[in-house]
């Protein structure tokens, strides 16, 4: 069965090597303490900055999740309250969690089709972090790098966090129109969940040091004093990093890997385009995302498409939330190869 859903989505057919790699190697009881550990570490950072562009004076962290920054970001960095930016459930929740934490913590809700007007977008002097949900998973929406680059030109006293956990990757992002940028490794990274990465600018840093946090299992303080020596805070998922760190040196450099997916993407809208049944949730080009891809249609035909799918032995992401009725997710991610995406695209060509 392939699977299209956006995530826990297709790994990287090179797992099981990898897995059985980890084995022969030891990898699976590294002690975290280790050299061989810190090894591992500094190599990974060293990879993300090859691969993904990520900057030299950037700083790699690992998480459990995504889910675990949202967490971090609000305990950590902020020191009056966040303003966040988002279109749908996922930016939801990220303020939900950033508002039990900092209650002075508000939002601009778009709609997936909506783009930012950052001409009119007002943010007071008490909200000192701007977070944006750069690729909403829910709605399969996006804010482009063009846009994040013209915030932090507007607000450039503030901080700037981003959600790239469906893109990050996948796309090109420029790590140096923002300060902080979060992901999880089930999406674009082609690897079973369990592992997040944090990624923090020397003004992160500095930011979190003035405002001196620390005591919790995961302050950021505390995370930034253990990976200064490549380890981390507390035992972590070993395994995970070490398959992140394989992935990594099997990648192409970041602008190969987005400009395949943006062709894919390119030939899946044109699909949807013409189809007479189907059409894309998010219809404005501009605020459609690269990665994922969700199609709306009646609920009837969204039931029957999608267990024609798996008799064909291929796997539709479900809508998300209100949207599940009448609406399937494609996860156009990496680990999907162009030959499997291509067979998607001819089943839904028969609608």
């Amino acid at each position: 069965m392939i699977t299209f859903a956006p995530g826990p989505s297709k790994v990287y057919d090179a797992l099981p090597q990898y897995l059985q790699d980890a084995y022969n190697q030891g990898i699976l009881s590294a002690n975290h303490r280790s050299g061989a550990f810190m090894q591992l570490y500094q190599e990974t950072g060293q990879l993300m900055r090859e691969k993904l562009h990520m900057p030299d004076d950037y700083k790699l962290l690992f998480t459990s999740s995504a889910t675990e920054s949202w967490e971090i970001i609000s305990q950590s960095i902020v020191e009056q309250a966040s303003f966040h930016i988002y279109s749908g459930s996922f930016g939801k929740k990220w303020l939900d969690y950033a508002k039990h934490i900092n209650p002075g913590t508000t939002a601009l809700k778009l709609e997936a089709n909506q783009a930012i007007d950052v001409s009119s977008l007002e943010i007071n002097e008490e909200f000192d972090l701007i977070a944006i949900t750069q690729n909403e998973t829910a709605n399969a929406s996006q804010v482009p790098m063009s846009v994040i680059e013209v915030i932090g030109k507007k607000f450039p006293e503030k901080m700037i966090a981003v959600d790239t956990t469906s893109s990050m990757g996948g796309i090109e992002l420029d790590f140096k129109l923002a300060d902080i940028w979060y992901a999880s490794v089930q999406k674009c990274f082609g690897l079973p969940a369990g592992l997040g990465v944090l990624i923090v600018s020397p003004k992160a840093i500095g930011k979190t040091q003035r405002k001196g946090e620390k005591g919790r299992y995961n302050s950021l303080n505390f995370m930034l004093e253990n990976a200064a020596g490549f380890q981390t805070h507390y035992t972590p998922n070993v395994l995970g990093i070490y398959l992140l760190n394989r992935v990594l040196k099997d990648l192409e450099e970041i602008q190969h890997i987005d400009a395949r997916l943006r062709s894919q993407m390119r030939k899946l809208e044109n699909t949807i385009a013409q189809s007479a049944k189907f059409r894309m949730l998010v219809d404005n080009d501009q605020t459609r995302s690269t990665t994922v891809m969700a199609v709306a249609g009646s609920e009837e035909l969204i039931s029957a498409v999608k267990k024609a799918a798996e008799k064909e032995g291929m796997q539709l992401g479900g809508g998300y939330g209100p949207l599940k009725p009448t609406s399937f997710r494609i996860a156009n991610f990496p680990a999907i190869t162009d030959e499997e995406f291509d067979r998607l695209i001819e089943f839904l060509k028969n609608y």
